[in-house]
């Protein structure tokens, strides 16, 4: 007899052979989306993929629905990458998806409008954010398909053009379900290495389809957080995408984006042989300037003899000789009164002088002066006078009126 399980059993092992089978682990199911919910509380996607004769559960979980640069709506066709799994508690079959791209003309119009719009008003397409490119590229980073067409178209014009750029190629898919995140991953690492002077992010001509990776919100957030200046070559130029909006400079081929990151080598020959020849034009005007001025102060220098540079000088010279000659006379008049003042002065003050008006002075035995307050009675002293001396002997001391006055006010 057959054993008997449980239902939870047999939902667990329904699940076990679904998620062990490895075709069902990674799948690309098209479809037409519809009885679409958007569960505000949990941020979960909930809805439903048909086609003409079936349909199947489908559940989009937070983490990945954030990452999607638009929001599905009934009807829409798309082409979602996910797992086929059952969910044990209610044994609802259905898949779980990781990603999700438009299908068809209309779908992908509207998911690019929806993300156009969105990235438009948080800023990521203002002018003032983009660089400059720089006007001499040592390294180009470049990335896109080792195997592809954009690469060599690349190598070609910097060859042609400015064979002096090493190019830095990051090779990546650039289209298929793995190829967003590659793109994103390549742009960081060459900008985060610093390397590059300028990345281009190319990629040949091909359908809306095939271009349609370059929409994805991934590489649009990545190449506006570029720190390198950064430009966009993706299809032809009828092709846009929403990396041309957010990159410093849109080019509207590969070949272009090389020609616009780089200096044509042969114009720069052109202008660097123009500032050369008009250095050496310059150089030459120069000197036929200072050969010109040369000559001149030869010819002038000719004329010019010791006479003629003297007698400026000899003018000169002689009316400060006459200058120094009356301040000289001048100065001996001054000082010449100045001494003739201080001789009557001191004249003046001379005791000879004072004997010349008939006075003696008193002198001792040895020649000092005497006081006449310091005479003794009997002493012998000398009067000196102008021409003559007397020898006298004191007879008698006595005081003068004078000098009674005086001893009287003392007292």
């Amino acid at each position: 007899m057959t054993d008997v399980i449980g239902v939870s059993a047999l939902n667990r092992y329904v699940k076990s052979v679904l998620d062990g089978d490895g075709f069902l682990a990674d799948l690309a199911l098209r479809g037409e989306i519809s009885g679409f919910v958007n569960h505000v509380k949990s941020g979960h996607w909930y809805f439903t993929l048909k086609d003409e004769r079936a349909s199947v559960k489908a559940v989009m979980f937070r983490q990945e629905a954030r990452r999607l640069g638009f929001v599905p709506q009934d009807g829409m066709r798309v082409v979602v990458r996910c797992r086929v799994s059952l969910y044990e508690a209610t044994g609802s079959f259905q898949v779980y998806v990781q990603d999700l791209f438009p299908d068809g003309l209309g779908a992908a119009q509207l998911a690019f409008d929806q993300l156009k719009a969105r990235l438009e008003q948080e800023g990521l397409f203002r002018p003032e954010h983009k660089m400059p490119l720089p006007a001499y590229p040592r390294c180009i980073g470049v990335v896109t398909s080792a195997t592809g067409a954009a690469l060599q178209d690349i190598r070609n014009v910097l060859s042609r053009r400015w064979p002096l750029a090493t190019l830095l190629l990051a090779g990546v898919n650039v289209q298929g379900l793995a190829a967003a995140q590659e793109i994103c991953d390549a742009i960081t690492a060459l900008d985060k290495s610093g390397l590059a002077d300028v990345i281009i992010v190319a990629r040949g001509g091909g359908s809306r389809e095939d271009l349609w990776v370059f929409n994805d919100e991934r590489i649009a957030r990545a190449a506006y957080a570029c720190k390198t200046p950064l430009i966009s070559a993706v299809g032809h130029e009828i092709d846009v995408s929403i990396l041309d909006y957010v990159a410093d400079l849109r080019a509207p081929t590969p070949s272009a984006a090389a020609e616009l990151a780089t200096p044509d080598r042969e114009m720069e020959r052109k202008k660097v042989c123009t500032i050369l020849s008009n250095i050496h034009e310059y150089m030459h005007s120069r000197l036929n300037l200072c050969y010109n001025e040369l000559a001149a102060a030869r010819r002038q220098a000719g004329r010019i003899t010791g006479e003629s540079l003297c007698r400026p000088k000899q003018d000169k010279l002689l009316s400060l000789c006459g200058a120094l000659q009356e301040a000289k006379a001048g100065l001996l008049a001054e000082k010449g009164r100045s001494l003739a003042s201080a001789c009557a002065l001191a004249h003046s003050l001379s005791p000879y002088a004072v004997l010349g008006r008939g006075y003696a002075v008193v002198r001792d035995e040895a020649g000092g002066y005497l006081p006449v307050a310091a005479l003794q009675p009997g002493q012998t002293i000398r009067l000196q006078g102008t021409g003559a001396e007397a020898r006298c002997r004191v007879e008698q001391v006595s005081q003068t009126q004078e000098d009674f006055d005086e001893k009287s006010e003392k007292l």
